[in-house]
């Protein structure tokens, strides 16, 4: 199930709401319990026993290691077990058949491909599940003496299939206790429309732009085909993903939860160190947390940083999907974030308009080997992108350019901070008259795009 769809818009949501207020207060933890299952389970139920034993291991190992409070090698033990077993299970399913046919092109050795279906959302809730007791081991949350309570922060809806990566002792307080009002389930359903809008109004439009480059394959790309197709998908991937962000957040308030931002207009960044401050936020600070500080982080010379940023940037790359062009994805960034700490920061702060162009021309450029299958398949569009491709332009290229000019110019405003500004510098009484409207407006709209559209599910579901 996904949150732009019919089903969950007009059947699941309204009726969780409605039960969830009508219960009592000691019930509501049961009551998402139970639909959470219900959601991650509506595609895919033969995954929920997966679910389930990672909240039960995780619940267990929790307990252990905050009843080992005094016996730090015991409690230390436990936890290297859990991240052992959280880690094989998510590399079991995610990249087995990956490594087998990496091993299977070496002469004689064959490992049979399994084909397993990836659970949705794996990687996300792996990553929250990892958090709990390494919190509980440090001492920064205490132990979560209910199952239901932790088998709903794991498996809370809102942000369970895409994230933004919530951690438990973000959230710890509000699992005990929620205090919901009127105008924080205003602030979340503002929130939720406007992640809706963006996914179904402008993710799902522009990326047909996207769609009509991608299947003509990089060999018969001119360069203008190539840069209005990978700039289609630098704007697909930023109003998909941080749309489902805004939904999850919105959906979150309306059940008393907040949650951290995710996303902070991330293509208005100077340096590609400032845009990885402000894209999947909740992403780079887990790895900031429980990888990079763990390493050492800066605190042991230039040269053991600049091993802990490869590190880091090689696991990111890895964590989003089971292809090597993804570990060449976090190389990429890497290479980049190194040379600004050596060389380019300071000139970028400098010329900060060139900080953006380059940013914005570095990403679209990560895009390319992040979204094609095979690192062959990038070479070749990035050729076609710098002059090297089947001309410079056709009159297909140019009537594409004609008919997406608008959706483009709506998409590249929408990067801005200034629908925000203007809707938080207008006065209350007019934000009380605009925002019913506005809501309604996209409500319609995405309704009518959504009764006519096939399956559209969010790009980050598949990792």
């Amino acid at each position: 199930m996904v949150f732009s769809s019919i089903p969950f818009l007009f059947f699941y949501l309204p009726v969780v709401l409605l039960v969830y207020y009508l219960v009592p207060r000691r019930w509501r933890n049961v009551w998402l319990f139970a639909v959470n299952l219900l959601f991650y389970g509506w595609g895919e139920p033969v995954y929920l026993l997966l679910m389930l034993f990672s909240i039960g291991f995780n619940y267990a190992a929790g307990l252990a290691i905050g009843r080992l409070k005094g016996e730090r090698k015991k409690a230390r033990r436990v936890l290297i077990a859990d991240i052992i077993l959280n880690l094989a299970l998510l590399g079991f399913f995610k990249y087995y058949d990956l490594f087998a046919e990496t091993l299977s092109l070496i002469p004689g050795i064959s490992v049979p491909a399994l084909g397993l279906g990836l659970p949705i959302g794996i990687s996300f809730y792996t990553f929250q599940t990892m958090s709990y007791p390494i919190d509980v081991y440090r001492g920064d949350a205490e132990a979560q003496p209910d199952f239901i309570s932790f088998g709903t922060f794991v498996a809370l809806f809102p942000q369970l299939i895409a994230g933004p990566i919530v951690r438990y002792k973000d959230v710890a307080a509000q699992l005990g206790f929620r205090a919901e009002s009127a105008e924080q389930f205003a602030s979340g359903v503002r929130r939720f429309c406007v992640g809706l809008g963006k996914k179904v109004l402008i993710a799902n439009n522009i990326g047909a732009l996207w769609d009509v480059y991608a299947v003509q394959g990089p060999d018969h790309l001119t360069t203008l085909g190539a840069w209005l197709g990978i700039s289609a998908f630098t704007l697909q991937i930023y109003f998909d993903f941080s749309g489902y962000s805004d939904m999850a957040i919105g959906l979150g308030r309306m059940l008393g939860f907040e949650f951290k931002e995710n996303f902070d207009y991330p293509y208005t960044s100077r340096s590609v160190t400032e845009f990885w401050r402000r894209w999947h936020m909740s992403l780079g600070t887990w790895f900031r947390d429980y990888v990079y500080i763990p390493l050492g982080g800066n605190r042991r010379g230039l040269g053991r940083q600049l091993l802990n940023i490869l590190i880091v940037w090689a696991l990111t790359g890895f964590w989003h999907g089971a292809n090597w062009t993804f570990l060449c994805w976090g190389l990429y960034y890497a290479f980049l974030l190194t040379l600004e700490k050596l060389f380019l920061l300071k000139p970028l702060r400098r010329f900060p308009t060139l900080g953006l162009i380059y940013t914005l021309v570095a990403a679209a450029c990560g895009w390319v080997v992040f979204q094609l299958p095979t690192v062959g398949a990038a070479l070749r569009y990035y050729a076609a992108m710098f002059g090297g491709g089947a001309g410079g332009a056709t009159e297909a290229d140019l009537f594409y350019l004609r008919s997406y000019a608008i959706p483009l110019v709506i998409a590249v405003l929408g990067c801005l901070p200034l629908w925000k500004n203007l809707y938080w510098g207008i006065s209350a009484r007019a934000r009380a008259a605009v925002t019913p409207l506005l809501i309604a407006g996209v409500l319609t709209l995405s309704t009518a795009y959504l009764v006519d559209a096939s399956y559209n599910p969010f790009l980050y579901f598949r990792f």
